[in-house]
């Protein structure tokens, strides 16, 4: 059986090799996990007879050397196991059976524009008043934390600025979310289904011979024969580099897994095009730090202000991201979905655009609902309108402004 989730993990493109397969067979043999009891809770069609979980982490300790393909590893792991579902633990206070989505309340657009938006205080005030008094599960109303309702609290429903409990994310305009969520690393192995992002990219061009002595220089090897009477005297100069330095700061998560193939083919091309090249994690908007693995992004933190005095002026700057976000994210301390920042967005990437002034950002949202998204406004404003949306064409455009 478990030579088909052997052949299942290589059409996945993942470098499993027959040594390491069989390393994982004499663990299984050997019992480092072991078969799951009478009172399992693991799904009626795991095959395998072990925990699924322990399985997992066993199969994956033994078959993926590079967390880099984690991501892929998961993929054809929950898709080999079928109805298995690896459940992300939740440690807030908040209830899990509130949060369980059984009614979805449809609006009509003149119920939506009847909901009042709350203010930044008295929204938190209010979720920290609802929290004392709730005592039990709610659903499909305006007041309490629960699903499909017009609350600012919870999910599932609709409310036009709330903070999301649990539940995952419907009409992109939380300005808090309440959970511990897991970001994936862009993979920069991935293949790219065209060489034009490629090319597009070779407009940020500005090359300088460096290195070894590796390539022949013909003109001065035809001048330098001709002075010799003939005779071949072959020059050779040091191979030519694109010398571009580059800062790539990278959204991830939240909308942003919408467009996640696309960044993929974007970051892979560009890790081949600039060999000057670093690149640092952030999400929705700039803060007081990045971090460059998603797995360690809590423990590995890069200080904004360190990068900024890290790198010269030489570096171009490019942000990717969709800039789709409640507007306090960019404008409001505390704004974050995840933290309270001291200071808001907007600071930091004034102080970014100003260490680095040949900047530009580039968004993946079709460039046709930029005009509807408020946050999107913003950023067009703080970026001096240097926004490009992910198409070759806004490529070249934002290249040949970097090249400037």
């Amino acid at each position: 059986m478990l030579i088909d989730f052997f052949y299942t993990l290589r059409a996945a493109k993942l470098p499993v090799s027959v040594k390491e397969f069989l390393t994982l067979l004499e663990a299984l043999k050997l019992g480092v996990v072991g078969p799951k009891t009478a009172r399992s809770n693991d799904d009626s069609n795991n095959p395998i007879g072990y925990k699924i979980d322990d399985f997992y982490f066993l199969s994956r300790a033994t078959l993926v050397k590079d967390e880099k393909h984690y991501d892929k590893f998961d993929k054809a792991f929950s898709a080999y196991f079928k109805g298995i579902e690896l459940v992300t633990d939740f440690t807030q206070d908040v209830p899990l059976d509130w949060l369980r989505q059984t009614l979805e309340k449809h609006l009509s657009p003149e119920e939506k524009a009847a909901i009042e938006k709350m203010g930044w205080d008295e929204l938190m005030e209010t979720l920290k008043k609802r929290l004392e008094e709730q005592k039990e599960r709610h659903e499909g109303g305006s007041k309490w934390i629960g699903t499909g309702g017009t609350s600012p609290f919870g999910h599932g429903g609709y409310n036009p600025q709330g903070i999301r409990i649990g539940g995952a994310g419907k009409n992109k305009n939380a300005v808090k979310v309440w959970e511990q969520r897991a970001y994936k690393d862009y993979d920069d192995s991935q293949e790219l289904g065209t060489r034009n992002i490629k090319v597009a990219l070779r407009r940020l061009r500005k090359f300088a011979r460096e290195g070894h002595v590796e390539e022949l220089d013909l003109p001065d090897t035809i001048r330098a024969t001709a002075a010799n009477a003939g005779y071949l005297d072959i020059k050779m100069v040091p191979e030519r580099h694109n010398n571009v330095k580059v800062l790539l700061l990278m959204d991830v998560g939240g909308t942003m897994d919408e467009h996640i193939a696309r960044v993929e083919e974007l970051f892979s091309a560009a890790k081949t095009e600039f060999k000057h090249l670093e690149f640092y994690y952030f999400h929705n908007c700039v803060y007081d730090f990045m971090w460059k693995n998603n797995r360690r992004r809590y423990a590995e933190k890069f200080a904004t202000w360190d990068i900024i005095r890290k790198y010269n002026k030489d570096y171009k700057l490019i942000f990717i991201g969709d800039a789709t976000m409640s507007p306090y994210e960019i404008l409001q301390p505390g704004g974050s979905v995840e933290y309270n920042n001291e200071e808001a967005g907007v600071e930091w990437l004034g102080r970014l655009t100003s260490a680095f002034p040949r900047f530009a950002w580039i968004n993946p949202e079709p460039q046709g609902v930029w005009q509807y998204r408020q946050s999107i406004s913003i950023v067009q404003q703080l970026m001096s309108q240097r926004m490009f949306p992910l198409t070759l064409k806004g490529l070249e455009d934002s290249m040949r402004l970097l090249s400037k």
